[in-house]
């Protein structure tokens, strides 16, 4: 599927799109990412360069980005996620962070704009990071556009903005922990221990004594407020339970067991709904991730390219791609052990 233009494509844009798909036919031969994950870097060093003044190397990064998506399409790439705006961005002045804002929601507009190319390839824009954090006006922007691509599924494009790596972990702990605590406090029997709430069977406390108790307690039906008697390892304990769970053994109080909180847990509870990222891209040659993807990047192919973002081109994404299918049989045999 072509975009649509306003104007007649030129000879040389049919050549070079003939050759470009010849290029993609044969890179198909191969395993192709599901998703890739940019690092844009090198905007304002790109204005420097050219002298051009800070605004147009950002509006140069969007074309680029443009052209970026339409190759991934083009390719197969189902997903595309670029680092826009991280929350560190918020420690610089403030006359310094509104230009970024305003940069951030010129882009967002801009999305919405280029309607020809999102309708085209049917390409949902999510935001994702603390949006909270952002001004009224950009966040309202992110929600049109959330809103407008909610449907388009064939590509996906995550934009981060006003996030960091370790603000989408710790923003998934906290909600894993308060799911766990909605669901303990909604449920009206525990399922813990065949029944009885609070801690595993047969599990030791207080110097080898076990709460053997336990087993009598559930075979005779005790509930909250109940107090019993019963034997284990040969010592007579009184198990009572209060009202809020805590079991007293031997005229000691223990809290029941806590919940367990699993890696799919908090995974389920990250900004970032996709799966993880097959190859991270970071231009201008820089090998840092900047507290980007952490989580998600464990077995990733890592490619710095030492072009900077607006100077990014087809054989930059084409070379990072070759690359992934040499490495491809080696990044599958990791993750095996994870």
């Amino acid at each position: 599927m072509d975009i649509y233009v306003a104007n007649r494509p030129s000879l040389l844009a049919i050549l070079g799109s003939s050759m470009r798909k010849c290029i993609f036919r044969i890179i198909s031969k191969g395993p192709i990412p599901s998703h890739l994950a940019f690092i844009l870097d090198g905007n304002r060093r790109f204005a420097k360069k050219e002298n051009l003044d800070a605004g147009a190397g950002y509006r140069a990064g969007f074309s680029s980005l443009l052209s970026t998506l339409k190759y991934c399409y083009e390719l197969g790439v189902k997903y595309v996620t670029i680092f826009a705006f991280s929350i560190d961005n918020f420690r610089r002045r403030p006359d310094e962070v509104q230009k970024v804002m305003d940069l951030v929601l010129e882009k967002t507009e801009g999305i919405l704009k280029e309607e020809s190319l999102i309708d085209a390839y049917g390409i949902g824009v999510r935001f994702v990071g603390n949006l909270k954090l952002l001004s009224e006006p950009v966040r309202v922007a992110a929600e049109k556009a959330m809103k407008a691509t909610a449907k388009n599924t064939r590509c996906v494009l995550f934009i981060c903005v006003a996030y960091t790596s370790t603000d989408e972990i710790v923003h998934s702990v906290q909600e894993s922990c308060k799911d766990k605590s909605n669901k303990i406090d909604s449920s009206k029997t525990h399922k813990a221990c065949n029944g009885i709430e609070g801690g595993e069977c047969g599990k030791e406390i207080d110097n080898g004594i076990t709460l053997g108790v336990q087993e009598y307690a559930t075979n005779n039906a005790v509930t909250k407020g109940a107090e019993v008697t019963g034997k284990s390892n040969g010592v007579i304990v009184n198990s009572f339970r209060t009202e809020n769970g805590v079991i007293s053994v031997g005229g000691i109080e223990k809290m029941p067991s806590p919940p367990c909180i699993k890696k799919m847990d908090i995974e389920k509870q990250m900004y970032l709904a996709a799966p993880e990222p097959d190859i991270l891209i970071r231009t201008s040659g820089e090998n840092r991730l900047s507290n980007f993807l952490l989580w998600q990047t464990s077995t990733c192919l890592l490619y710095s390219p030492a072009a900077l973002w607006p100077e990014i081109g087809l054989r930059h994404l084409a070379w990072a791609v070759i690359n992934f299918q040499r490495t491809h049989s080696y990044l599958e045999e990791k993750k095996k052990y994870l």
